[in-house]
């Protein structure tokens, strides 16, 4: 051991000692609606938030303000999205400012901060909660988790490595009605699980031309890109329109849709990625810089059910009455879950059994963790973030790999895949949602991917070397993710 990692062990132990001992004296988990946390300083948690632009704002308005967390730095590629929240912060910390830095490595090196709360483009989720992990932080991170199959193992591996508490933001699982209603699930009491259905029904416009567009002056660009490949900014706006694009996003099946797709797969009770997966789909009703489909139906095949995913961006009705949000079709009925902390049960008439209601306290559940160090104590440890972040990814490989096809092969294609939800009904949905947004059947160029077999246990594609190559990417030094027990 290091001179640097023995000193920082031995920090970490004492800090894990004192945080114990303020547990064991009595200090109240914070619930939910509850903002102020515990009275004495000395059990204050020193948080930096990286990424403040967007989601961030939130990370910043769950730490700051409270009496056992400070922010004590921001960090953000963009000077003025900072700026602009150093000072935000100051005034809800009663003139606590806390420091500025556009390098997250400035952050990783105070030994003062005890936790990183990650909300950066995607692209970089992976590598700025590894580096924290290392450096002895406990992390909270965004979904997904990662931008890669591999990058969600890999955070896995630092987290278990170094015995850090790592959160996932799917805050549905810390939904109490959520949780009431996917144990009631669990129970059996509408039947077995045949299907769960992921639902991202989310209008979302043109980003604009794909052309040549300078970067904001006030973005140092090399620490935006990250791990990402060196190349110029090819879309209009440059905050935010990054989802749409395969280089930092994952379009929305991996922005909104991990939500979805984790709740999915909790109800559906499987801890494990799948043993099969297909996808089809295409942007479609408009051309512009985004490459990530706007229209994708997205199979997961688990032997006894399957998890299928549907994400629309052009304008639409519910499904069920849910837009964003999830199906569970049983044996002996249905669950609609339309929003992120409410759920209704059915029987196979449509008639409702039961309502579940209740909200969250997710970032209140990760710093109860922080504080006993048990992991089991966590409603969305990082593990559960790699495999629903992974099953997105998963889809997405499939797609990209498809053959063009026009829609009339492509509905022979569909019609022949195997699977417990009925394939060319969900087919013919999502053309029909085509055709209302006046997208002609008869030309559309699907992109059918192949029906890929996956070894769960690996966490490998079955004899299929370009799906493999897929499941990670080349690195832009020194901006590199470890290898598999590199961590």
């Amino acid at each position: 051991m290091s001179r640097k990692s023995r000193r920082q062990f031995l920090e970490d132990s004492m800090f894990a000692a004192a945080t114990a001992a303020a547990v064991a004296g009595g200090v109240t988990p914070v619930a939910a609606k509850e903002r102020q946390g515990s009275k004495s300083a000395n059990d204050r948690l020193n948080v930096a938030v990286i990424g403040v632009k967007g989601r961030g704002n939130s990370h910043i308005g769950a730490f700051a303000g409270r009496n056992d967390t400070q922010v004590t730095w921001i960090c953000d590629a963009d000077t003025d999205v900072g700026a602009a929240r150093v000072e935000e912060v100051e005034k809800r910390q009663n003139g606590s400012r806390p420091e500025f830095t556009t390098d997250l490595r400035k952050v990783m090196d105070d030994p003062n901060v005890h936790i990183v709360s990650i909300a950066t483009p995607n692209h970089w989720h992976a590598l700025a909660s590894i580096w924290a992990i290392q450096a002895g932080k406990d992390v909270y991170v965004e979904k997904p988790v990662s931008h890669n199959v591999s990058e969600g193992r890999r955070i896995v591996e630092a987290a278990r490595k170094y015995e850090k508490i790592c959160q996932t933001g799917t805050q549905c699982r810390s939904s109490t009605g959520l949780r009431e209603a996917i144990a009631w699930l669990h129970a059996g009491n509408i039947g077995d699980v045949k299907v769960a259905r992921g639902l991202c029904y989310k209008r979302r416009g043109s980003i604009g031309a794909r052309g040549e567009y300078d970067v904001p002056g006030t973005v140092d660009y090399n620490l935006w890109l990250g791990p990402a490949p060196e190349g110029p900014v090819t879309r209009p706006q440059f905050h935010y329109d990054w989802h749409w694009q395969w280089a930092y996003g994952n379009g929305d099946l991996g922005n909104q849709g991990i939500h979805q797709m984790d709740i999915a797969r909790w109800g559906l009770g499987k801890n494990t990625l799948c043993n099969q997966v297909f996808s089809y789909g295409g942007r479609l009703g408009y051309e512009d810089a985004g490459e990530t489909a706007n229209t994708q139906v997205v199979v997961h095949d688990y032997d006894n059910a399957s998890l299928v995913f549907e994400v629309r961006g052009l304008e639409t009705s519910d499904y069920r009455g849910a837009k964003v949000g999830v199906i569970f079709e049983c044996t002996d009925g249905y669950m609609v879950v339309p929003s992120y902390d409410s759920a209704s049960a059915f029987d196979l008439d449509g008639n409702k059994i039961q309502d579940f209601r209740g909200g969250d306290n997710h970032f209140g559940n990760f710093l109860t963790a922080v504080r006993s160090r048990n992991v089991s104590d966590l409603n969305a440890d990082i593990e559960e973030g790699h495999l629903s972040s992974a099953l997105c990814h998963l889809g997405n490989i499939s797609y990209r790999l498809g053959t063009r096809m026009s829609a009339v092969e492509a509905e022979a294609v569909v019609s022949e895949t195997e699977s417990t939800d009925d394939m060319a009904e969900t087919f013919n949905r999502t053309m029909k949602h085509l055709v209302d947004n006046g997208v002609s059947v008869t030309d559309v160029d699907l992109a059918i991917g192949p029906v890929l077999r996956f070894n769960p246990e690996s966490e490998t594609f079955v004899d299929n070397a370009d799906a493999d190559a897929m499941l990670t990417r080349q690195y832009r030094a020194p901006f590199v993710v470890p290898a598999a027990g590199k961590v």
